[in-house]
């Protein structure tokens, strides 16, 4: 494909642009570039006001919300959004459990689920992961035992982001035992007030609260929250998990974090000028910015083929993706935290007159992005998906 961006690309790029800086609030956008984190009601607020304009779940079918954009105009929008500073639609909701619903569910799941999902009234977490079944995710324990309209839950998740906050999580559950364990894997929506639930806090390296376990006791779920056939859970797992690791390869994001790198370098001094001229310096700074271009163009590659390839059956490259992305992105949070060096060690909540910028996060989001490379299937895993399936070994 050309990616040379087209006049019309251009067009929709610069409006893009003028929305995310002008329609979400100044002062959400200002405190995320100074490193603070968006608070719940950041993220609601912005995309509330991104759904209203019809832009929040550009990827979902039309009549659900979504746009008949090309999947380049999906990357502008998202690109633009993270370098304005403004909180992504929650990926739980846009690109999780909404196009597994608009893609799997019954009409009646998505006439229920999918509006509220696109505006944020039901805020969504993910029980995937358990204490034993994180890469080897299909080896989860949980259990789903059909009794008569419902489904009694047991059984364990962990490291449940943000559940402190959800009204909702969707689960990987095991409804057969007996089968391959992959076969035996159902996919459930389960309402967080629900009796026998737990939620319990993880702290983190960083200090924060950030991920959970939660504990499910004899719950009881209407079986109507079933999403698609019984058993066929994992087919929707990986139709999910092939659209995480394409987008949680956060080009934009990657981008924003070189900008104040390069900011910052600007400001401190290293032998008697500013860092940025230093050459060793801006040679490391270089490659970086080369190497998101590059896997920039492999997202846009991804993305294009898309429509080829049919919903469903999400391409393997999705796997390169996450494991360069992942990289790439700590190795951003690792340069900002060289820059700053000993300016970033005191904790702070804000950002503060006459510190500098990144002083209130570079460290903590060091810390905090080591998970990168774990998350959404470890990069060990990834690589032997690409082996595999790409170079058939």
């Amino acid at each position: 494909m050309d990616i040379a961006l087209s006049k019309e690309e251009r067009a929709f790029a610069e409006k893009m642009r003028t929305f995310f800086t002008t329609e979400i609030p100044a002062e959400i956008r200002e405190r995320l570039a100074h490193g603070e984190h968006a608070t719940r009601e950041d993220i609601v607020t912005s995309q509330r006001i991104m759904n209203a304009h019809g832009i929040a779940v550009p990827h979902w079918p039309t009549e659900w919300g979504g746009q008949d954009w090309t999947p380049i105009q999906r990357h502008l929008w998202s690109e633009e959004m993270l370098l304005a500073s403004v909180p992504p639609p929650l990926g739980f909701n846009a690109a999780m459990v909404g196009p597994v619903i608009a893609e799997f569910g019954s009409q009646e799941l998505k006439e229920r689920f999918l509006p509220p999902t696109a505006n944020l009234d039901i805020w969504w977490c993910q029980g995937f992961s358990e204490p034993n079944a994180g890469s080897d995710l299909a080896s989860l324990k949980t259990t789903a035992v059909r009794d008569g309209d419902f489904y009694v839950v047991n059984g364990q998740k962990t490291w449940t982001t943000l559940a402190q906050w959800a009204d909702w999580i969707f689960c990987l559950v095991r409804t057969n035992p007996d089968v391959k364990k992959q076969s035996g894997i159902s996919f459930l929506l389960i309402d967080m007030n629900t009796p026998g639930i737990t939620v319990r806090p993880i702290q983190l390296i960083d200090g924060s609260h950030e991920v959970n376990e939660v504990f499910f006791e004899n719950v009881r779920v209407p079986a109507d929250q079933l999403v698609g056939e019984e058993n066929a859970g994992w087919n929707y797992a990986k139709f999910l998990l092939g659209n995480e690791r394409t987008g949680v390869v956060a080009v934009g994001q990657t981008k924003a974090r070189i900008l104040r790198v390069k900011r910052l370098a600007a400001q401190t001094m290293s032998g008697g000028r500013p860092l940025l001229e230093d050459p060793l310096f801006r040679a490391r700074l270089t490659r970086l910015e080369v190497e998101v271009t590059a896997i920039e163009m492999s997202v846009l590659r991804v993305l294009d083929s898309e429509g080829r390839n049919g919903p469903g059956k999400p391409d393997p490259v999705s796997s390169v993706l996450k494991l360069k992305g992942s990289e790439l992105q700590q190795e951003a949070t690792e340069l900002l935290v060289d820059v700053l060096g000993a300016a970033g060690l005191p904790y702070r909540e804000k950002a503060v007159d006459g510190a500098p910028e990144g002083a209130v996060d570079a460290f903590p989001t060091y810390f905090n992005w080591r998970k990168a490379s774990i998350y959404s299937g470890s990069n060990e895993v990834q690589r032997t998906i690409i082996a595999k399936a790409i170079l058939k070994f």
